[in-house]
């Protein structure tokens, strides 16, 4: 069984201000603008404007953000270009 499979991947948004994930892998990076994760499902970058983590528990993968969500983004890994945060950090 692959962690697609193994780990159920939600998202539950509520007026755009409190954002509550399971199926979180990682937290590769995070600030007050932008938090990027690894999820079940992918690569995915949260924006948006005073973000912070108010829960983070990786045994049962689950997320809650607290702040103004602008924007929710799924990538998936190019071969050609690498992987998804390479691709974020390249000047």
């Amino acid at each position: 069984m692959s962690d697609h499979e193994s780990s159920p991947h939600r998202l539950h948004l509520e007026n755009r201000r409190r954002l509550t994930i399971s199926g979180v892998n990682s937290v590769e990076s995070f600030d007050e603008s932008s938090i990027l994760l690894t999820t079940s499902q992918g690569a995915l970058a949260i924006r948006g404007d005073g973000l912070h983590i108010e829960k983070l528990s990786l045994d049962g993968g689950d997320l809650l953000v607290e702040g103004q969500v602008d924007a929710l983004t799924y990538e998936e890994e190019d071969p050609r270009g690498g992987s998804f945060l390479a691709r974020l950090f390249r000047a």
